[in-house]
């Protein structure tokens, strides 16, 4: 029998409700199945009494700091600090808790609790990402990280970090998807009425002039490119298909989403080549012409490139994911 994975949630002074709340609602929607559920979700706080939120209400939990020893997976929610002192982000009580951790453990943080794994030295020389607004003052409390401040979510090793608020939506399904397939993260989606994944990252969610109501979009565009995956598509093709020149198109593609059409389109690319592996058995030739990377060989660069395995190593993982099928 497979053992439950168990995330725990660590719920600090001031937590924020709404990010409280998105590891339980992601994980404790998913099954087997045979409708066993996947994941036991634990929220703790650090002495076991209630915490208040940085709303008008206290929330009680069951569970104290012990309860990070069992953990698998550690979340950490943002709450209310806005210091630019390290030393305040990472009380001795909070640090003495998470040397509790299994060294197996994921740990992951969601919007402003970045500071907490940076200040307790969990990303010392990796790359992680934070609040767009508080990237820069958080790359100079912390040097010593990478910080990305225009995708979603990173993932680095086993720690985690994901962007402001609904951004941890996004990373818990990224779990999801790691430890079950698609077909479960992309079933959880739907009963949650989230989209599995979304385009770009947070460049498309920072403040800028408003456009004028007529001016064009690329959306359209890019519904229309994710049927032709197949084949080439030329950035000429893609600026004809959105009735704009290839500088116009070019340049409002990333202000929409956040990064150049090629490099978008090599991650849905990606993407679709993923799904394929995990959901039939088509050969590895035919998933990479599918997904319109010509040769097994490009795709296994491209693939190696975005997450680090082979296509037959990335299928192996997936091989016995529930729901999984031949065509």
């Amino acid at each position: 029998m497979r053992a439950v994975h168990r995330v725990v949630v660590l719920a600090l002074e001031g937590v924020y409700p709404f990010e409280l709340s998105i590891p339980a609602k992601i994980f404790g929607s998913a099954a087997g199945p045979d409708g066993a559920p996947l994941y036991e979700v634990t929220t703790c706080s650090l002495d076991g009494r209630p915490v208040t939120t940085g709303s008008d209400f206290t929330i009680a939990v069951s569970r104290g700091s012990e309860a990070l020893r069992t953990a698998d997976t550690l979340v950490i929610p943002p709450f209310t600090c806005d210091s630019d002192d390290a030393r305040d982000w990472l009380p001795g009580d909070l640090a003495g808790a998470l040397a509790l951790l299994p060294e197996t453990a994921r740990i992951v943080s969601i919007c402003s609790a970045s500071y907490v794994l940076a200040a307790a030295g969990l990303l010392d020389g990796r790359r992680a990402t934070t609040h767009w607004k508080q990237a820069a003052q958080f790359q100079r409390m912390f040097p010593q990280v990478e910080v990305d401040a225009d995708v979603l979510f990173v993932e680095d090793g086993r720690v985690f970090t994901a962007a402001g608020v609904a951004a941890g939506v996004d990373l818990c399904l990224h779990l999801l998807r790691l430890d079950h397939g698609s077909e479960t993260a992309n079933r959880v989606a739907r009963l949650c009425v989230v989209p599995p994944w979304r385009e770009g990252g947070q460049a498309q969610y920072i403040e800028r002039p408003m456009p004028e109501p007529e001016a064009a979009t690329t959306a359209a565009t890019r519904a229309w490119a994710l049927g032709q995956l197949h084949r080439p598509l030329p950035l000429a093709e893609l600026a004809q298909h959105a009735r704009m020149s290839v500088r116009t198109f070019c340049r409002r593609f990333r202000e929409e989403v956040g990064m150049p059409p090629g490099q978008w389109l090599a991650q849905r690319r990606v993407d679709h080549a993923r799904r394929l592996l995990e959901t039939t058995g088509l050969p590895v030739d035919q998933v990479a012409a599918q997904a319109g990377f010509g040769t097994a060989v490009s795709l296994r660069q491209h693939l190696s490139a975005a997450i680090g395995v082979s296509p037959t190593a990335y299928r192996r993982a997936f091989a016995n994911v529930p729901g999984r099928r031949t065509p």
